[in-house]
C-alpha cells in the first residue's frame, strides 16, 4: 500500500483524522504539525536535545497555476508531497501548511550543518522535472530552518523563526537555504525598522535628491547630472541608498519613493540651462510595470521638464526579469523623446545580445572596470572592446567611478568621451549643483572674452 493509500485508509477508519489532514496531498496539515512539534518539545523539555523544523516554499508556483491551470498546480503539489515524504529521514514528518508551502520536523537533525545538508537534499529532490502528462515542468524551492531550542521552545516561536529564515532565503533569490540565527533575526528587525522610517520619510518629504556631474572628458565641462537618492533619518542617521532602495523594492513601495525623487529631480533640472540633461535611475520593479512610461511622462509633464532632456538608466539584471515587458517600456519611453541608458555595463549575463535587442541611447561602463583600468591590462582591454563595440552601434558611452587623473587620461586615450566620478565631483544638493553650473558658465564667459581679445 502506498503512503497516499495508507492515509486515505486511515481517514476512512478515523473520521477525526480529517481535521489533521491536508485533503489534496494526504499530508498532515498545520494542526498536525503543531501537535508533532509540541509533543517532541515536551519529550525533550527536561533535557532539551535539539531537533530541527523547516519550511519549503515552491519558487514561482503562482505562474504555474496561471499558465497551465489549477489542476496542473494541484498535480505538482501532490508530486512535491510524494517526493518529500519519500525522502524523509527516520522519524521525520512533513505537512502542507499553505498553498505551496510544506513544513517538516527532523528529530535527528541537531545543528546548522545538518539542517543545511538536509536542505540541499530536499532541494535536489524537488528540482527534478514534474510530469504533467503532455509536458514537463522544472521548479525550484527555497528553505528556512530553525533549530530547537535555540530558535525558540514553543510551536509559534519555532515556526516564526523558520519563516524568518525562509524570508531571508527568498530575498537572496531562488533555491536558497537559510538556517535561523540571531544575526538573521537582528538583520530582519533592522530592515523592518528602516522600512517604517523610510515610509514616514517619504510622506514627510525627507528623502533628498543630490546630483553628480557627468562631464566631457576632453575639457571637464558639465554635460548633465545623475540624480541620486540621499536620506538621513533623525534617529537612524545616514542610510545608504544601496540599503534603502533595494528595501523599498523588496517591500513594495519603490513606486512612491521613485515618484517623489523624480518630481524633485525634474523640478531642479527644469531650471538648468537647456543643454544639460538629467539622468535618473529606474528600479527593476518599474521596468516590468507596463504603466511606467505613462507614469514617468505624467510626472515630467506636470513639472514642465522637456522629455528630451531626461535620460533613464536601467540595469541589465532588471531587464532580464521580464525582457518582453522591459522592451515595451523602453520603446514607449523612446516614443516620447526620453533617452534610455544601460547602467553597470559588463556586469550582467548577456550584455551583447541585449545591446542588439534594445534600442539604447547610451552605455555606462561599470566602475569595477574603470577602477582597474590603469593597473590591470584585462580591464583596459574590456573597456577598449566596449568602446569599439559601442562606436560601431552608434552608442554614446559614459565611464563611471573615475577617481584619478590617471584613469581619466587612460579613458581619453582609448577614445571615451564622457565620464563621472569623484575626480569631477561628488553628488551634491540642488543649491550646490546650481553653483557648479554658474561657475562653469562664468568660466566659459571668461574664456570666450579672452579668445576674442587674443584674436
Amino acid at each position: 500500500m502506498t503512503p497516499e493509500e495508507e492515509t486515505m485508509d486511515e481517514l476512512s477508519q478515523n473520521p477525526k483524522a480529517v481535521a489533521y489532514t491536508d485533503p489534496l496531498t494526504g499530508l498532515g496539515n498545520r494542526r498536525r504539525l503543531m501537535d508533532k512539534i509540541r509533543k517532541l518539545a515536551s519529550e525533550r523539555a527536561d533535557d532539551p536535545a535539539p531537533f530541527t523544523i523547516g519550511i519549503a516554499n515552491i519558487d514561482g508556483f503562482k505562474p504555474i497555476n496561471d499558465l497551465f491551470g489549477h489542476a496542473a498546480g494541484d498535480e505538482i503539489l501532490c508530486q512535491v508531497a510524494h517526493r518529500l515524504r519519500a525522502c524523509l529521514p527516520d522519524g521525520g514528518f512533513v505537512a502542507r501548511i499553505e498553498s505551496d508551502e510544506f513544513a517538516f520536523v527532523l528529530p535527528l537533525v541537531f545543528e546548522k550543518k545538518g539542517a543545511e545538508k538536509m536542505g540541499r537534499m530536499f532541494k535536489d529532490v524537488l528540482s527534478a522535472p514534474y510530469d504533467l502528462g503532455d509536458r514537463n515542468v522544472r521548479l525550484s524551492a527555497s528553505f528556512g530552518f530553525a533549530v530547537y531550542p535555540f530558535a525558540g521552545e514553543q510551536f509559534a516561536e519555532l515556526l516564526k523563526s523558520a519563516d524568518t529564515a525562509l524570508y531571508r532565503s527568498k530575498r537572496r533569490g531562488r533555491g536558497q537555504i537559510t538556517v535561523y540565527s540571531e544575526e538573521i533575526a537582528e538583520e530582519m528587525r533592522r530592515g523592518t525598522q528602516i522600512e517604517q522610517a523610510l515610509r514616514r520619510a517619504i510622506i514627510a518629504d525627507e528623502v533628498a535628491c543630490h546630483f553628480q556631474p557627468i562631464v566631457n572628458l576632453a575639457d571637464g565641462s558639465i554635460q548633465g547630472f545623475e540624480a541620486l537618492a540621499r536620506w538621513t533619518d533623525r534617529e537612524l542617521g545616514v542610510i545608504s541608498p544601496g540599503l534603502f532602495i533595494p528595501l523599498a523594492e523588496e517591500r513594495g513601495f519603490i513606486d512612491s519613493l521613485t515618484e517623489t525623487l523624480l518630481m524633485k529631480a525634474a523640478e531642479t533640472a527644469k531650471h538648468w540651462p537647456a543643454g544639460l540633461f538629467l539622468s535618473f535611475n529606474l528600479s527593476s520593479a518599474q521596468l516590468i510595470d507596463p504603466a511606467t512610461a505613462f507614469n514617468v511622462l505624467a510626472i515630467i509633464n506636470r513639472i514642465g521638464l522637456d522629455p528630451r532632456r531626461l535620460e533613464l538608466e536601467i540595469t541589465e539584471t532588471a531587464m532580464m526579469s521580464d525582457p518582453e515587458v522591459a522592451a515595451k517600456v523602453v520603446n514607449e519611453l523612446h516614443s516620447v523623446g526620453i533617452k534610455v541608458s544601460l547602467d553597470d555595463f559588463g556586469t550582467g549575463q548577456s550584455s551583447l545580445g541585449r545591446l542588439r535587442d534594445f534600442a539604447f541611447n547610451k552605455v555606462k561602463i561599470d566602475r569595477s572596470f574603470v577602477s582597474e583600468i590603469t593597473i590591470d591590462k584585462s580591464a583596459e582591454h574590456i573597456v577598449r572592446a566596449i568602446l569599439t563595440m559601442c562606436e560601431g552601434l552608434n552608442l554614446k558611452v559614459v565611464a563611471e567611478g573615475i577617481e584619478t587623473e590617471e584613469q581619466a587620461e587612460k579613458l581619453r586615450s582609448l577614445g571615451c568621451k564622457s565620464g563621472q566620478g569623484w575626480l569631477y565631483g561628488k553628488a551634491v544638493d540642488a543649491a550646490a549643483t546650481f553653483n557648479l553650473i554658474e561657475a562653469q558658465e562664468l568660466a566659459g564667459s571668461r574664456n570666450a572674452r579672452g579668445f576674442l581679445v587674443n584674436r
